[in-house]
């Protein structure tokens, strides 16, 4: 993938046909890809970060499943490609997984506008997320939706020191009701690492 690629186009996706004859194996390279770039934060917090691969195999996936042919490809486009980072930033799908439906939506009603609550800190200087516009995250009665779309966005200094390897880098929810940090890994650092240009 070309760094400065950072929208995924119709000519980026394999046909219909060629995806179902790989998807087995593709799926199997994605889980693996992906393994270094989902991090729990608490009992229930998870960010999957995104990038242009994650996004072509989830735009693919969709297409796949609903078989809604270039009507749907525009609207998946349009739903996917705010998610890729545009090598200045990183972005994530944060997903609070409860099994038990009350649990969860006790907790969600619990932790509204916790989606501006989010934070990166680089040798301790803070990044606060920016919730993804499209939609409201947090509901008129202050209910959290399961799922948020997040992005990090770094200076220059940010992302050289990000990239050194040696920095001290943390995730954290800073909200009244979920309290958590933990630190990246290597491999962490090293997978988000390449989503800079």
């Amino acid at each position: 993938m070309s760094k400065e690629k950072r929208q995924i186009e119709k000519k980026d996706l394999m046909s219909a046909d060629s995806y179902a004859e790989s998807r087995k194996l593709i799926r199997k390279d994605l889980v693996e890809f992906k393994k270094n770039r989902r991090i729990a934060l608490g009992p229930y917090a998870t960010f999957y970060f995104e990038s242009f691969e994650t996004m072509v195999a989830q735009i693919q996936e969709m297409l796949h499943i609903e078989k809604g042919g270039d009507e749907q490809l525009k609207d998946e486009l349009a739903a996917y490609n705010p998610l890729v980072p545009n090598g200045k930033e990183l972005t994530a799908t944060l997903m609070f997984e409860i099994d038990n439906p009350l649990s969860r939506g006790a907790f969600l009603g619990k932790v509204g506008g916790i989606e501006k609550k989010i934070f990166m800190k680089i040798n301790n200087q803070e990044v606060k997320a920016v919730p993804e516009a499209d939609v409201d995250r947090t509901s008129a009665e202050g209910k959290a939706s399961s799922v948020q779309f997040i992005h990090f966005k770094f200076n220059d200094d940010q992302i050289n020191k990000f990239k050194l390897g040696n920095t001290s880098i943390e995730l954290g929810i800073d909200h009244k009701e979920y309290t958590h940090t933990t630190k990246l890994t290597e491999d962490n650092v090293k997978s988000l690492s390449a989503d800079f240009i």
